[in-house]
Protein backbone atom coordinates (compact mmCIF):
# COMPACT_ATOMS: atom_id res chain seq x y z
CA UNK A 1 0.00 0.00 0.00
CA UNK A 2 1.28 3.63 -0.81
CA UNK A 3 -0.52 6.91 0.13
CA UNK A 4 0.50 10.11 -1.26
CA UNK A 5 -0.20 13.28 -0.48
CA UNK A 6 0.20 16.57 -3.06
CA UNK A 7 1.31 20.08 -1.83
CA UNK A 8 2.57 23.24 -2.81
CA UNK A 9 0.11 24.52 -5.15
CA UNK A 10 -2.02 28.10 -5.03
CA UNK A 11 -2.44 31.12 -6.52
CA UNK A 12 0.14 32.69 -9.38
CA UNK A 13 -0.24 34.75 -12.28
CA UNK A 14 0.79 33.89 -15.53
CA UNK A 15 4.63 33.69 -15.98
CA UNK A 16 5.04 32.74 -12.75
CA UNK A 17 6.01 29.35 -11.14
CA UNK A 18 5.18 26.43 -8.81
CA UNK A 19 6.87 24.01 -7.30
CA UNK A 20 4.88 20.88 -6.09
CA UNK A 21 5.39 18.45 -3.87
CA UNK A 22 3.84 14.79 -3.52
CA UNK A 23 5.16 12.72 -0.25
CA UNK A 24 5.20 9.03 -0.40
CA UNK A 25 4.61 6.44 2.80
CA UNK A 26 6.61 3.12 3.03
CA UNK A 27 9.34 1.88 2.05
CA UNK A 28 8.22 1.11 -1.32
CA UNK A 29 8.70 4.38 -3.68
CA UNK A 30 11.47 3.53 -5.10
CA UNK A 31 9.54 0.28 -7.35
CA UNK A 32 6.92 2.54 -8.43
CA UNK A 33 6.77 4.65 -11.63
CA UNK A 34 5.57 7.55 -10.51
CA UNK A 35 2.99 10.53 -13.04
CA UNK A 36 1.74 13.93 -12.35
CA UNK A 37 -2.07 14.25 -13.97
CA UNK A 38 -4.57 17.46 -13.93
CA UNK A 39 -7.96 18.07 -13.80
CA UNK A 40 -9.25 21.30 -15.31
CA UNK A 41 -13.15 22.38 -14.25
CA UNK A 42 -15.20 20.96 -16.63
CA UNK A 43 -12.75 18.88 -18.63
CA UNK A 44 -11.43 15.20 -18.45
CA UNK A 45 -8.27 14.29 -16.23
CA UNK A 46 -5.60 14.40 -18.25
CA UNK A 47 -1.68 12.94 -18.26
CA UNK A 48 1.08 15.76 -17.68
CA UNK A 49 4.47 13.78 -16.49
CA UNK A 50 5.77 10.79 -15.47
CA UNK A 51 9.35 9.57 -14.00
CA UNK A 52 10.64 6.27 -13.80
CA UNK A 53 11.76 4.41 -10.93
CA UNK A 54 15.58 5.75 -10.80
CA UNK A 55 14.69 9.09 -12.17
CA UNK A 56 16.81 8.42 -14.92
CA UNK A 57 13.92 9.05 -17.94
CA UNK A 58 10.91 10.95 -18.28
CA UNK A 59 8.01 12.25 -20.31
CA UNK A 60 5.72 15.07 -20.88
CA UNK A 61 2.48 15.87 -22.75
CA UNK A 62 3.22 18.26 -25.36
CA UNK A 63 1.21 21.07 -23.28
CA UNK A 64 3.93 21.26 -20.80
CA UNK A 65 7.13 20.46 -22.35
CA UNK A 66 10.04 22.61 -22.34
CA UNK A 67 7.85 24.37 -19.18
CA UNK A 68 7.32 21.51 -16.76
CA UNK A 69 9.97 18.78 -14.70
CA UNK A 70 9.00 16.15 -13.07
CA UNK A 71 11.99 14.55 -10.88
CA UNK A 72 12.38 12.80 -7.61
CA UNK A 73 14.28 11.96 -4.27
CA UNK A 74 14.16 8.12 -3.23
CA UNK A 75 15.51 8.94 -0.30
CA UNK A 76 12.78 11.02 0.84
CA UNK A 77 9.96 9.32 -0.91
CA UNK A 78 8.83 12.49 -2.94
CA UNK A 79 8.07 13.10 -6.59
CA UNK A 80 8.47 16.68 -8.02
CA UNK A 81 6.95 19.33 -10.40
CA UNK A 82 8.48 22.12 -11.59
CA UNK A 83 6.18 24.42 -13.26
CA UNK A 84 7.09 27.51 -14.77
CA UNK A 85 6.04 29.97 -17.56
CA UNK A 86 2.55 28.85 -15.85
CA UNK A 87 -0.51 30.29 -17.91
CA UNK A 88 -4.36 30.39 -17.05
CA UNK A 89 -5.06 27.08 -18.96
CA UNK A 90 -3.04 25.30 -16.55
CA UNK A 91 -5.20 25.90 -13.94
CA UNK A 92 -6.30 22.44 -12.45
CA UNK A 93 -6.22 19.88 -9.97
CA UNK A 94 -2.97 18.67 -9.78
CA UNK A 95 -2.70 14.93 -8.46
CA UNK A 96 0.48 12.27 -8.10
CA UNK A 97 -0.03 8.75 -9.00
CA UNK A 98 1.65 5.34 -9.00
CA UNK A 99 2.50 2.66 -11.72
CA UNK A 100 4.50 -0.38 -11.13
CA UNK A 101 4.98 -0.32 -15.05
CA UNK A 102 7.18 2.44 -17.20
CA UNK A 103 5.95 3.87 -19.92
CA UNK A 104 3.05 4.56 -17.27
CA UNK A 105 0.09 1.59 -18.17
CA UNK A 106 -2.49 2.10 -15.38
CA UNK A 107 -1.81 3.43 -11.85
CA UNK A 108 -2.16 1.75 -8.66
CA UNK A 109 -2.08 4.68 -6.22
CA UNK A 110 -3.69 7.94 -6.47
CA UNK A 111 -3.44 11.30 -3.99
CA UNK A 112 -6.16 13.61 -3.31
CA UNK A 113 -4.31 16.74 -5.27
CA UNK A 114 -3.83 20.02 -4.96
CA UNK A 115 -5.14 23.13 -6.69
CA UNK A 116 -3.09 25.41 -9.01
CA UNK A 117 -4.80 28.81 -10.18
CA UNK A 118 -2.99 30.66 -12.47
CA UNK A 119 -4.63 34.19 -13.20
CA UNK A 120 -3.66 36.21 -16.09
Amino acid sequence: QVQLVESGGGLVQAGGSLRLSCAASGRTFSRYAMGWFRQAPGKEREFVAAINRSGSSTYYADSVKGRFTISRDNDKNTVYLQMNSLKPEDTALYSCAADEYYPLRGMDYWGKGTLVTVSS
